[in-house]
């Protein structure tokens, strides 16, 4: 390459990275507009033929009209946007900041998103033995009772073929592996694969937890979320959203939107709640998101302070009286 292609070479990167840093910088101004709008209300001034925006929460008092079914197309849209994207990178990047002042602020933050995952983790655990004790259930009245169905209740009882409660037992075990996902993260129960990290020093260990954190846990969290987010409505209304489409395009069709919620089994008298799954494959990357945020700001203290904040304020569970919470499975 000459001298000339060089140094344009070298201007176009130049030029890309400024482009870069603009949109970033535009796209957390409007997340902080969005931001303002949405919670105090405020709406600009209209020019003569503008239309006002559409409030994309409206839709949860459903009516079946017009603006309901517009409002319903506006959430779907805004809730894999690269808008919704930058709110929530505003609000990582001002809680970081304000952490970077505030050590005990950001411990703060970190034992609060930590409680969400270890909460909702330790409530759904329980759907596992729910799953034994319902396929124990399922065994005696098929093999004992020789029952082609089961019911519970009195009066209008609940009342379904064998093979809808033999399906819903992928419910049960969706309920543990999607919400107890992070939940088995903070308790350190994932297997790590450890080729350097055990020989570095601490600080480099958690400046390992967080290049991690920002370049692994968080853009596959987006990169799913974009994906399951579409999956999902698509199991819920018709027509079906793409996340290829303006929000024009959507609010134009939400004409003709109606509820068509997926309810088609593997078998005639199946279980038929299969958007269930879906549902829980959206809270699972939600979650997945949040931990992300929690283990780089949990790791950046660690950082700042030292060895001697490792494992600070971590609620780690003890089974019994004196053992010691595991640390990372590790090879």
């Amino acid at each position: 390459m000459d001298e000339t292609g060089s140094q344009n070479l070298i201007v176009w990167i130049a030029t890309e990275m400024v482009m870069a840093i603009v949109h970033i910088l535009q796209g957390i101004w409007m997340a902080l507009v969005g931001l303002f709008t949405a919670v105090t209300g405020w709406q600009p001034t209209l020019a003569e033929g503008e239309t006002p925006m559409i409030n994309a929460f409206q839709w949860i008092a459903w009516d079946g009209s017009a603006e309901a079914k517009q409002s319903l197309m506006t959430f779907i849209y805004y809730g894999a946007s690269s808008e919704f994207f930058f709110i929530c990178f505003t609000a990582f990047l001002v809680i970081f900041l304000i952490g970077i002042w505030s050590n005990q602020f950001l411990w703060g933050v970190v034992v609060g998103l930590e409680f969400v995952g270890n909460t909702i983790g330790r409530f759904f655990a329980w759907a596992g033995l729910l799953m034994v004790v319902q396929q124990v259930i399922i065994v005696f009245m098929q093999r004992i009772f020789t029952r082609p169905d089961i019911v519970f209740g009195f009066g209008l009882p609940l009342q379904f073929d064998i093979s809808w409660y033999a399906e819903e037992l992928k419910l049960f075990n969706a309920m543990v592996v999607t919400l107890c996902l992070t939940y088995t993260f903070i308790q350190g129960g994932h297997v790590r694969v450890d080729l350097v990290y055990s020989a570095i020093s601490f600080r480099a260990k958690r400046v390992i937890d967080m290049i991690g954190a920002m370049i692994f846990m968080v853009p596959v969290a987006v990169l799913l979320w974009m994906y399951t987010w579409f999956f999902m409505w698509r199991s819920l209304i018709v027509p079906n959203p793409s996340a290829s489409e303006e929000l024009d395009r959507l609010v134009m069709k939400a004409r003709a939107l109606r509820w068509n919620v997926e309810t088609i089994g593997f078998s005639p008298n199946g279980f038929n709640g299969y958007f269930l799954f879906k549902m829980l494959m959206v809270l699972m990357i939600a979650l997945i998101f949040i931990q992300a945020w929690a283990f780089f700001y949990r790791s950046f203290l660690e950082w700042k302070e030292g060895p001697s904040s490792e494992g600070k304020y971590l609620d780690q569970d003890v089974l019994e009286q004196g053992e010691e919470p595991y640390d990372h499975a590790e090879f």
